[in-house]
């Protein structure tokens, strides 16, 4: 399987970018689990549109109601996309998934008293820290090799005997890229009485999701993901849930949240309007949707696919190379998509990652990934070693350099990335003098 020719759809990946010593190469983006470039198609759609743009839901001039029809027309595609149901489910546009997230929290917390969520370990913040202050949260523990522990979801669920309102977890790890067992999950979860909540911002743009018939025990309530880690990078963002979840005061009101208002009264629109304060990003909708056009005709079971053979050959490369420590179940990529963690013994992680980019052109992330907790179980911190790092913030912080692939990333690029690393790990004293301390090069 070679998708090399759909590598020609993606803007940028011919770009030149410059070096330290002045020399430009073509760069190579192994940030993916970050943004995603956009497909020319998208960027094409745009500019389709863009002579026929006009504010939705606000006028009853030609364009304004063009703009909200195709508005309006982006949910019913979206929501085929993952499987949502149109009669039960509603689709409501956010700018990313954080805010979708926040938008969950918000509705879902019932004022008076805090109800049991329980999140993973593994979370991004973004499914984390939302919670926090609206519920009392617990969080399902890992094994030994960074899984989620399904035991200790039934266990905790056993535990607060009926109270856990939410699980909420992420379809894959961002710092690991485990496929989690999301309908399992929900299974269980449904069991016990609670709902399920899945951050799919790692997850929909690289495999099949369907969240199931509502009279499925298997089916997942909540959905959230973002465009710009599908192709579409143009601030919107996804969430679905139940219709009746997201009736009457809305999470953010303002504009275009209400049907009528006096000085003394407010009559809330219905959901997904009430949802969705402000002037809509039709925009975002139409690069959205015409993304995931074009990923349902390559097809997702193909993506997945051609994307695990690049986490293999990567996992492969990287194995031939002494003093790397990949982080996880390294060879098992039966549940794993393309996202792959690692340090190099003996270099800091903000040095690994300077080095590819300044001397090779080779874009990664490095750090904790918006998921500290994780990552500090990960490294195996200890709580006198993580409280260390906090009261001392001249220290540099703990971290891994991450690898994370797209569609159009090649295994000649992989070939290049090991090559660098070969020689950054037979060179480590001459990288370190020259990028340890360094933040960044303009």
């Amino acid at each position: 399987m070679n998708l090399y020719g759909f590598r020609k759809w993606v803007v940028g990946v011919d770009e030149k970018v410059p070096l330290i010593n002045g020399k430009r190469v073509t760069g190579i983006n192994f940030d993916n689990g970050a943004t995603t470039p956009p497909l020319i198609s998208v960027m094409d759609a745009v500019n389709r549109f863009v002579p026929w743009y006009s504010s939705v839901h606000r006028g009853i001039g030609y364009k304004s109601r063009l703009s909200s029809q195709i508005y309006e027309n982006g949910r019913e595609v979206v929501g085929d996309f993952v499987g949502a149901d149109p009669k039960r489910d509603v689709v409501i546009f956010t700018n990313n998934t954080t805010q979708a997230i926040n938008k969950a929290a918000k509705k879902l917390n019932e004022k008076g008293g805090k109800e049991v969520v329980l999140s993973t370990v593994m979370e991004h913040h973004s499914n984390d820290l939302p919670w926090r202050d609206k519920f009392y949260v617990d969080y399902i523990g890992i094994d030994g090799d960074g899984r989620l522990d399904m035991e200790d979801l039934e266990r905790k669920l056993k535990k607060y005997e009926g109270k856990v309102k939410l699980v909420t977890m992420a379809g894959v790890s961002n710092v690991l890229g485990y496929i989690n067992p999301i309908h399992k999950a929900a299974r269980i979860a449904h069991q016990y009485g609670a709902k399920i909540f899945i951050d799919g911002a790692q997850l929909v743009p690289h495999t099949y999701v369907d969240m199931k018939s509502h009279r499925d025990p298997e089916h997942i309530d909540f959905l959230a993901f973002s465009a710009h880690k599908l192709y579409a990078p143009f601030g919107i963002g996804v969430l679905i849930g139940p219709k009746e979840v997201f009736n009457g005061e809305p999470s953010d009101p303002g504009g275009g949240t209400v049907k009528f208002v006096t000085r003394e009264e407010v009559v809330w629109n219905h959901p997904p309007q009430n949802e969705e304060g402000g002037s809509p990003n039709v925009i975002g909708v139409v690069a959205l949707v015409q993304a995931i056009k074009n990923l349902r005709a390559i097809g997702m079971e193909t993506i997945e696919a051609y994307e695990k053979q690049l986490t293999q050959y990567t996992i492969y490369k990287l194995s031939q190379i002494p003093d790397i420590e990949i982080y996880g179940d390294v060879y098992n990529i039966k549940d794993r998509l393309g996202i792959i963690s690692f340090n190099v013994k003996g270099i800091p992680h903000q040095v690994t990652a300077l080095s590819l980019s300044y001397e090779g052109g080779i874009a990664v992330r490095n750090g904790c990934f918006c998921a500290q907790p994780y990552v500090q179980a990960l490294l195996k911190l200890s709580k006198e070693e993580v409280k260390a790092y906090i009261k001392d913030e001249s220290r540099s912080r703990p971290g891994m350099v991450r690898i994370s692939l797209g569609l159009y990333n090649t295994f000649q690029e992989i070939d290049r990335l090991a090559a660098l690393l070969s020689c950054i790990v037979r060179n480590k004293k001459y990288y370190i003098d020259k990028y340890e301390g360094l933040e960044q090069l303009l």
